[in-house]
């Protein structure tokens, strides 16, 4: 009778946690539903506070983990420093890298975290990040424009930075007036960036043969590299050739995609077959 008694008071108390744990799932999700209303009316920061609360009823969701890092990352404003900017990026980051302590090959996860720290200038942390993402996903042109992306924009601070110190303002045409000397300077910090430039930009039209974006800076990338071939004047025309030959090829695929936006929207959103 004991042993039946203990058994009864067991099954009664499971019983309760059970319904316990339910309830709170429950709310958990309505305060979640909840959060994706305020979102998607543009109230990130009352979207916040509804996603905060579900992660504290159901510390264990995913998805509560990832609405809230995202409400965080959307009042992240690109190329801003500030102190305050960066506190909102870090609890965008805290979150994101919650998602990936579940799941480390979360591939929202990784693009949201690469996207906040290329805004925020965290280029070395970006570009690894989206490493990770091309060894899980090879087809990804987007990673591979924005490691591109990134290596041309530093080689263009280190361009405009060699230049100014010269006294020289960069002209988009290999900068023929500058010294054997700032040439040197430009080689030496340049190089392995506007070959590494190169070989993601091209990956991602490789890709995506009308990613108009990619061709852009393609176009711009083989005028920093025009920079770098110093006495050899040959060479600096061929690659101010190849840098309007992507332009050409960058306002083609633009009104391909365009034409392309058309055709979606005479068929009332839906891609003709």
């Amino acid at each position: 009778m004991k042993l039946s008694a203990r058994m009864t008071a067991s099954a009664a108390l499971l019983l309760t946690l059970a319904s316990t744990v339910g309830c709170t799932k429950l709310k958990a999700r309505d305060e979640l539903v909840k959060g994706v209303q305020a979102f998607k009316s543009g109230k990130y920061e009352e979207a916040v506070d509804y996603f905060q609360k579900s992660v504290a009823l159901d510390p264990s969701s995913p998805v509560s983990h990832l609405y809230l890092a995202t409400a965080y990352s959307y009042q992240v404003v690109p190329d801003l420093t500030t102190p305050e900017n960066l506190a909102i990026a870090q609890k965008a980051l805290d979150g994101f890298n919650s998602v990936l302590a579940q799941n480390p090959n979360d591939l929202d996860a990784l693009r949201q975290i690469a996207s906040i720290d290329r805004n925020i200038h965290k280029y070395d942390e970006a570009k690894a990040t989206e490493l990770k993402i091309i060894s899980l996903d090879p087809k990804d042109a987007e990673a591979n424009y924005t490691i591109g992306y990134i290596d041309w924009t530093e080689s263009y601070k280190n361009a405009t930075d060699i230049l100014a110190a010269a006294g020289l303002q960069d002209d988009g045409q290999g900068n023929v007036k500058k010294s054997k000397a700032v040439c040197e300077k430009l080689v030496a910090a340049n190089t392995d960036l506007v070959a590494n430039a190169q070989k993601y930009l091209e990956r991602a039209v490789e890709i995506n043969p009308t990613y108009d974006n990619a061709m852009s800076i393609l176009n711009l990338t083989y005028r920093r590299k025009a920079d770098l071939e110093c006495t050899d004047d040959a060479a600096r025309k061929a690659d101010l050739a190849k840098a309007d030959e992507w332009v050409q090829r960058g306002m083609g695929a633009r009104k391909a995609n365009e034409a392309a936006k058309e055709k979606i929207a005479a068929h009332g959103g839906i891609a003709p077959q």
